[in-house]
């Protein structure tokens, strides 16, 4: 590492930003001004920082510190003193001004309107670098990919994709048209197709969408289909598991090769507290079940079509919650002249 420890003025102009924030602290494309620097300045070898602030804005500065790097922060009346003990005899260099890594270039910026305009080049600079590295990105004036995005050789990303936070993307991907993907690993081999994903972990060959929700903390395992219009929360799902249409799981921990029937929903909420469900391997949930936790279904268990399971079911049993079926022979004929009758009358 370079014998050097950059000292960053967060400059105080606030008055041209929209949040009261310094401009070295506003986004530009999901990711603090201040970490791009960062980040670039590791690329050439500088590994210590030191960041000058106002009190306010000491926890946002430490926010942006890399992984990696050696950097501390402090306010301007003590960071002569801080500075001095934690630069142990590097070479100062001071940043005074706000700068955005363009290129191979340090670029200054007076406003946020300057910053947004940066952006653009900004973003044509990362859709390159991921096209040099094997990705395959359809429109890259319609995609717009976080810094810190990782993206593995012969993914495709289709337009109106929009990649966040540490987002990690496997080999041979297809993310989008439309998807929004923030903070998840996904396996090799997957596909997210117009769909939204939070702070998750996706296995190889998972097929998601489209119009799916995958809220934080799932973990979804191989070969998994989270379908249309289904949304899943604090979940996990063994290989194999399909819900291939309109359901939500929220708060279980799904085994493998279960399938999930249409208008299935785990009720998790009892209006103080949540609740777990929990199903086995193999089991089958059929359409327009309600599973209401604490509840248990066993491996290899079946559910029948509109069953409310509020009792554990055990592995290998078929469980049935709903009111027998009764045909009345002429019902609707009678009822249909009834109302015909009533409608000579008046």
């Amino acid at each position: 590492m370079d014998k050097k420890c950059v000292v960053i003025f967060l400059t105080g102009d606030t008055a041209s930003t929209y949040n009261g924030k310094p401009l070295m602290l506003q986004d530009a494309l999901f990711c603090p001004v201040l970490n791009w620097c960062m980040r670039a300045w590791m690329e050439k070898g500088v590994g210590r920082f030191f960041v000058v602030c106002e009190d306010k804005d000491l926890a946002d500065a430490a926010a942006c510190f890399p992984e990696g790097a050696v950097a501390a922060s402090g306010t301007l009346d003590t960071y002569e003193q801080d500075l001095e003990e934690f630069a142990h005899g590097c070479w100062i260099e001071e940043v005074r001004e706000a700068l955005l890594p363009v290129g191979s270039m340090m670029l200054s910026f007076h406003s946020a309107e300057e910053l947004v305009r940066l952006q653009r080049a900004v973003r044509e600079d990362i859709a390159a670098y991921h096209q040099r590295t094997g990705v395959n990105i359809l429109d890259p004036e319609t995609t717009y990919i976080d810094p810190r995005v990782t993206i593995g050789a012969g993914t495709t990303i289709l337009p109106g994709t929009i990649l966040r936070g540490n987002t990690v993307i496997g080999l041979d991907c297809e993310i989008g048209p439309n998807a929004m993907v923030t903070d998840c690993v996904v396996g090799n081999g997957s596909v997210i197709n117009a769909s939204q994903t939070y702070e998750s972990v996706l296995g190889e060959g998972v097929h998601v969408g489209p119009y799916a929700h995958i809220r934080p903390k799932c973990r979804v395992g191989d070969g998994c289909k989270i379908g249309a219009y289904v949304e899943i929360k604090n979940a996990s799902f063994g290989p194999g598991t399909k819900l291939s249409h309109l359901t939500y799981v929220g708060d279980a921990d799904i085994g493998s090769g279960v399938n999930f029937g249409c208008g299935t929903i785990t009720s998790n909420y009892d209006g103080f507290r949540k609740h777990r469900t929990v199903i086995g391997d193999g089991a089958f949930i059929g359409c327009n079940t309600n599973l209401v936790p604490p509840v248990t279904v066993g491996a290899g268990a079946y559910i029948a079509a509109g069953t409310t399971v509020t009792r554990d079911v055990e592995a290998d049993a078929l469980a049935v919650g709903r009111v027998r079926q009764e045909n009345k022979p002429g019902w609707a004929r009678r009822r249909r002249e009834l109302e015909q009758d009533g409608e000579k009358k008046s």
